[in-house]
């Protein structure tokens, strides 16, 4: 009955892997794996292939990693299932929130499974970029070198665990149901970005709500700010999905001025993924140095990170964070700076413009 079930699980994918590719094909000018809408792709088609060619992302990185870089396939599998995370969030008004909360947490334990082997290389990696920025402080310190073979024997422990075939397999058999799901969502098609303007100004407004909260009294805090990257990183994905190739754009009938508005609004929501991209990024490296600091703290002295070095270390790392948050905060204020209904009437005039092929549809 197993066997059956499987195969019948298998078929139904093909049958809609294939029913999928037919519809969009000729559509898609972006490469398999990024987000962003095709030519003339409708909003809940593209929404709907873009959640399989996720899932796809992450069970062929995770089959190939015998011929491919190992580290590379981790974390590309991982990035790919917050996209998906993004993407249902986005589609929170049109599945349902128990619907939404149940591949959420499917797609979070799934995360968890892939977590432990890039979590210790980031913290590898981390120590590396601190000591590369200070190498008259650091480099050549004994307690540091004790450190970075420690990591190094943490990152490959977590890498064989992570890596196990029963391991790769499991996370491969809940990408491939959620597949199977993703595939019937029953998405109408509505104008405009009416399918995700609920869930677009859900993503903006926890984003702000967190960016207020890390610019408050206690915005320092490792979890503060952590919270807040993961909002920054939906509104990143979120403007990504809602992107075509802005070179691509066929505004209806001959007006210049109609295809100058249709190229000035894909700029915008580019910027605006870059904009969330790179504060992403800032708000990720304070994050990964307040986890760094953590550790040492905690177990610097057992692995053998004497104490004046532990100090120098911790200092380092506090001084670091410190002006990361600050450029962090500057670069909110400016990504936050509307309320959230009208931050969602200017996305979705952005879309709506930037996509005259569909606007009368």
């Amino acid at each position: 009955m197993t066997l059956a079930a499987t195969a019948a699980i298998g078929l139904g994918v093909a049958l809609a892997r294939t029913g999928e590719e037919r519809r969009t094909a000729g559509r898609r000018r972006r490469k398999a794996g990024s987000l962003g809408l095709g030519r003339d792709e409708a909003l809940a088609e593209g929404l709907r292939r873009m959640a399989l060619e996720q899932a796809d992302v992450v069970i062929g990185r995770l089959a190939s990693v015998e011929e491919d870089d190992a580290r590379r396939a981790v974390h590309e599998a991982r990035k790919a299932i917050k996209r998906l995370r993004t993407i249902i969030r986005l589609l929170e008004g049109e599945l349902g929130r128990r619907g939404c909360s149940r591949e959420q947490d499917a797609l979070r334990a799934v995360a968890s499974l892939l977590a432990g082997a890039r979590d210790a290389e980031v913290m590898l990696n981390t120590l590396e970029g601190l000591v590369s920025r200070h190498p008259g402080k650091l480099a050549g310190k004994a307690g540091v070198a004790a450190l970075r073979l420690h990591l190094a024997h943490e990152r490959d422990d977590a890498e064989r665990r992570v890596l196990e075939p029963g391991n790769r397999l499991r996370v491969s058999d809940e990408l491939r149901l959620f597949r199977g799901r993703a595939a019937s969502w029953q998405l109408p098609e509505r104008p405009g970005a009416v399918a995700v303007e609920e869930g677009l100004q859900r993503v903006y407004r926890q984003g702000r709500k967190r960016f207020r909260r890390a610019a408050g009294r206690k915005g320092g805090r490792a979890r503060t700010m952590h919270q807040w990257r993961k909002r920054v990183k939906d509104l990143r994905y979120s403007a990504e999905v809602l992107q075509r190739d802005a070179t691509k754009v066929r505004p209806v009938g001959k007006s210049s001025r109609a295809a100058a508005a249709a190229r000035a609004e894909a700029k915008w929501l580019r910027r605006l993924g870059k904009r969330a991209d790179a504060l992403g990024e800032v708000l990720g490296e304070e994050h990964d140095l307040a986890v760094l600091g953590e550790w040492i703290a905690e177990h610097g002295a057992g692995v053998g990170v004497g104490g004046a070095t532990r100090r120098r270390l911790l200092k380092l790392i506090a001084r670091r964070r410190t002006k990361l948050r600050r450029s962090a905060l500057r670069a909110g204020r400016e990504l936050y700076g509307r309320s959230p209904g009208r931050f969602v009437r200017r996305a979705a005039r952005a879309y709506r413009r930037s996509s005259p092929a569909l606007s009368r549809r």
